[in-house]
């Protein structure tokens, strides 16, 4: 396959395995933490509306989604790219970070969260994964790196 075309598939892979991740984690972030009584998180209007009520402790899945769910799609990103695999991995973070700050927009949550999300969940996961891929190809010398 051509780079470009593999270059462009690890875009497009790591966005979809990024958000998928994502989404499940805040899927089934309720059955782990429940929501307080009466708060109704399932839309946007309604997490505005109750966002007061909202302990540390129900912004620790939120938090986790966004880490892993950027951490899953730089890691694919870096392991499909032919070339460049940390500026691959870091693209997908600024991607993430990107939709972390429109989310901060349409979704206002406690300073310490939006500090806490933006500097440590998007561009240091998309580091991480670029940086373990490049550890496991030195490792591995010129053999191809797979998920075992």
């Amino acid at each position: 396959m051509k780079p470009i075309f593999k270059n462009i598939l690890a875009i497009l892979a790591g966005i979809v395995v990024g958000s998928a991740v994502n989404f499940g984690i805040i899927m089934i972030s309720g059955y782990i933490i429940p929501p307080p009584d009466g708060a109704d998180v399932t839309t946007t209007e309604g997490l505005k509306a109750c966002m007061h009520l909202l302990q540390p402790k129900h912004f620790i899945l939120p938090f986790l989604a966004h880490a892993l769910g950027t951490f899953a799609g730089a890691l694919l990103a870096a392991l499909i790219a032919a070339n460049h695999k940390m500026k691959f991995s870091l693209g997908i973070g600024v991607f993430f970070l990107a939709g972390g700050i429109a989310n901060i927009f349409m979704l206002p949550s406690p300073t310490w969260f939006t500090i806490l999300d933006l500097a440590g969940a998007y561009i240091p996961m998309g580091y991480l994964a670029g940086k373990w891929i490049l550890m496991n190809k030195q490792i591995n010398g010129s053999k191809k790196i797979g998920l075992k």
